[in-house]
């Protein structure tokens, strides 16, 4: 009988890898951007999956063993597995790619839909290095599952297959196997509960994130920009028809970051200082920096920072030529491509004549919403308002055929005059909800004009100063 030997199994894999290569489909598109990277250029150089001052390694021969906590493992999955696509349009864009490096000793995880590259690392006992790419949906929820403590990691190449067996394997009888298959990569996972493998695809599938090459890196404070996020996003368009408003406008200056957002019917500005924070090679970004970012994109930043207690700033770093934007912080790491096109000119919306103020109690004027939205639907979401300027009183109510709902309570209102003005229940209960601050004050012009809704009283996080407008139009009615 023949006896392969180790260098006969090297040969085998290295012509098995070679014919097992594909390039991602013509139908890797954006919704709303280019991708990242053209759906029809082949896969890159393996050095190329890593930034040059990236703490991994290049990737390697998809051989790894390691040693990490169910906790580091799990959380980690967790903030990277959200971005992955439910029907990705090429399998390995629903795979994180794993890179265990043995000299810095931590795990990489990348995921990447062609749109959106998230990027994330944690330390580990890596005893022997390597990559592979796994399905990150079923990864997350076998480790998930796990109870507290250690889990080895093993990935070889057709895992215990043509009587190959594991090193970690105690006993045959304990030993499973998956159906053989191609010369795709095996992940085991040994934990004090059990053994589970799970199949992956070789990590030279692994779409290359582009570099964002520039001189235009600017330091945010991490809660800033969370808070800016929040106070933004739910304003934005999902119409994918609206192209540009479907992302939220960054306007850069020296001192100050200014977030817009409109869907067409309602507008957010919000404007905070970042003065004291560093900026690298200020002479380049002297002149205003605009750019409009998907809110897709954001809301996984958000999600992400939220998740977070590391209190390193964001550095935001955008290149004008390839349009790309990336977010890097602690380890983590986010780029997207921003949405082409002008952004509106919002700025004249606010310098109106508003002539009547209103100042209320925001917690009695959002449940007083919450309620009378109860006889709200699709056919009829309107509420009315009546400002009481001799009273002293905004009443809201809604009418329908089957009932009607009133609710009164006290403001404080600035105007010679009587005013009368209807909204559309949902968007006035998000602007004020937006609201950061112990009171609102509502600004308005006339009955047919628009209401801007800006914060008053105490600041619900004083430590932020961020100047907050929720532009609202008004539902007209004869």
């Amino acid at each position: 009988m023949q006896t392969k030997t180790p260098t006969d199994t090297a040969k085998r894999r290295n012509k098995e890898n070679g014919s097992s290569k594909i390039k991602p489909k013509a139908s890797v598109t954006l919704e709303r951007t280019k991708p990242l990277v053209k759906d029809e250029q082949k896969v890159e150089e393996k050095s190329q999956h890593q930034s040059p001052d990236s703490d991994s390694p290049q990737l390697l021969s998809p051989e790894i063993k390691l040693v990490c906590t169910q906790d580091n493992l799990a959380n980690h999955l967790e903030l990277v597995s959200k971005a992955v696509p439910a029907k990705p349009t090429h399998p390995v864009l629903g795979n994180v790619l794993l890179v265990a490096c043995k000299k810095t000793q931590r795990v990489q995880l990348t995921v990447f839909d062609m749109r959106l590259a998230i990027q994330t690392s944690f330390e580990a006992n890596v005893q022997s290095p390597g990559d592979m790419t796994i399905p990150v949906g079923l990864l997350s929820d076998i480790v998930g599952k796990f109870s507290p403590g250690d889990i080895t990691l093993v990935s070889r190449e057709a895992l215990n297959r043509e009587g190959e067996d594991s090193e970690d394997s105690e006993d045959s009888g304990n030993n499973i196997t998956l159906p053989e298959a191609s010369n795709s990569p095996v992940a085991t996972l040994i934990a004090a509960c059990g053994r589970y493998q799970v199949r992956g695809i070789s990590s030279e599938e692994f779409p290359a994130i582009p570099e964002v090459k520039t001189a235009q890196t600017i330091c945010i404070p991490a809660e800033t920009l969370k808070e800016g996020l929040k106070g933004s996003l739910f304003a934005t368009a999902t119409d994918e028809g609206k192209h540009i408003l479907t992302g939220v406008y960054f306007k850069i200056c020296q001192d100050s970051l200014e977030f817009a957002a409109t869907d067409g019917h309602r507008l957010v500005v919000l404007n905070t200082s970042i003065q004291g924070f560093s900026k690298k090679k200020q002479a380049e970004i002297a002149q205003p920096l605009e750019l409009t970012v998907p809110a897709k994109s954001l809301a996984e930043l958000e999600r992400i920072l939220s998740s977070r207690t590391s209190a390193d700033p964001v550095e935001l770093s955008y290149s004008t030529e390839s349009a790309l934007v990336e977010f890097r912080w602690g380890a983590q790491r986010l780029v997207t491509r921003c949405l082409e096109g002008t952004y509106p000119a919002y700025p004249d919306l606010l310098q109106q004549d508003f002539q009547h103020q209103v100042t209320l109690e925001k917690a009695p004027f959002i449940k007083a919403i919450e309620r009378i939205a109860v006889l709200a639907d699709k056919k009829e979401k309107t509420l009315s308002i009546r400002i009481n300027s001799e009273a002293q009183q905004v009443s809201l109510s809604l009418f329908r055929e089957f009932g009607n709902g009133l609710e009164q309570m006290a403001a404080h209102v600035n105007s010679d005059s009587n005013l009368s003005i209807s909204f559309n229940i949902k968007y006035l209960l998000e602007g004020a909800k937006a609201i950061a601050s112990s009171q609102l004050q509502m600004h308005l012009t006339q009955r047919d004009g628009p209401a801007i809704l800006v914060p008053a009283g105490n600041r619900s996080k004083p430590n932020i100063l961020m100047d907050a407008k929720y532009l609202l139009m008004p539902i007209f009615k004869d």
